[in-house]
């Protein structure tokens, strides 16, 4: 099944809880980027995983997103059960696409497909929200919703027509725990107060023409500040006509969404982006169902 990566049109970072975890305002929308999964019963409990590039560390399989997910349904059905999970990856890693948490929801999916007694949608975003803040969307039906919270609080909206976007990938990552702190020490520098979520309509969110103001991402000016190739490269975004331009997540990958009416990007934009490389794109309007194998 496709596990299609995610952008953040809207990320506003509020308050952290006594735990350690932030509150957070975001508008999810997912795009037809996707990582290939497959998920089994077997014997015993394993994950491959191919198509990342040669030398990036994944890790121990059981810190997998995917393998977590696995295992947290098994506990939740009550099941020691196995299974076998293989990734074939697409969405760049470590980027702020999403790609470990759009695996785990679809494994979440599959495994929910694959159960003669099914936990069903909300015992899954349950589940989901243990995982991370990302998790219960791209667990969930939807293809474009506003969360808040830890993710876990959504609103399903009705999707945006399809644009062309153009993605960006720096030779850089960014640590997602380092882009809390850069974030807590900028606002602490300032004496910002501890931000609240707006009250936004449907309605504000129902069409590109509308959303383009309203998009932010809070983690992009301190992220920014240690990366300053990000700005140039929200700055090339806008130049070849994309609004919104925009760093999606905690970093590194920079989104940009051509006008209506583009079927593609402007000729050459692969060779003349600073730096870094294009993956060529486009905003989903469903989201990829489960299909079972015999």
């Amino acid at each position: 099944m496709h596990a299609q990566a995610k952008v953040n049109l809207r990320l506003r970072i509020l308050a952290r809880e006594a735990g350690g975890h932030h509150q957070l305002e975001t508008l999810f929308l997912r795009l037809a980027l996707a990582d290939i999964v497959r998920v089994r019963p077997a014997g015993t409990r394993s994950l491959q995983v191919t198509g990342v590039p040669e030398g990036t560390d994944l890790g121990p399989a059981e810190r997998n997103l995917a393998w977590r997910a696995a295992a947290a349904y098994m506990e939740a059905a009550g099941r020691p059960d196995g299974f076998a999970i293989e990734l074939e990856k697409r969405i760049p890693v470590g980027g702020g696409l999403g790609g470990g948490s759009a695996d785990a929801g679809a494994v979440l999916r599959a495994l929910d497909a694959l159960s003669a007694s099914p936990l069903g949608s909300a015992a899954l975003l349950e589940i989901a929200a243990t995982l991370g803040a990302d998790v219960p969307f791209l667990a969930s039906e939807h293809p474009y919703a506003l969360a808040w919270g830890r993710g876990e609080r959504m609103l399903a909206l009705s999707p945006l027509s399809p644009r062309e976007v153009v993605l960006v990938v720096p030779p850089f990552g960014v640590d997602t725990t380092r882009a809390y702190g850069w974030l807590a020490e900028a606002r602490a520098a300032r004496g910002a107060e501890r931000p609240s979520a707006l009250v936004l309509s449907p309605g504000a969110l129902a069409s590109w023409d509308a959303l383009i103001p309203l998009a932010r991402n809070d983690f992009e000016p301190p992220v920014t500040a240690r990366h300053p190739e990000i700005a140039g490269l929200v700055e090339w975004l806008g130049s070849i006509g994309c609004a919104p331009a925009m760093m999606s997540g905690s970093g590194s990958v920079v989104v940009g969404v051509l006008p209506e009416g583009a079927s593609k990007p402007p000729r050459g934009v692969r060779d003349s982006v600073p730096c870094g490389r294009v993956i060529v794109t486009r905003t989903a309007d469903r989201v990829e169902p489960v299909r079972l194998l015999d």
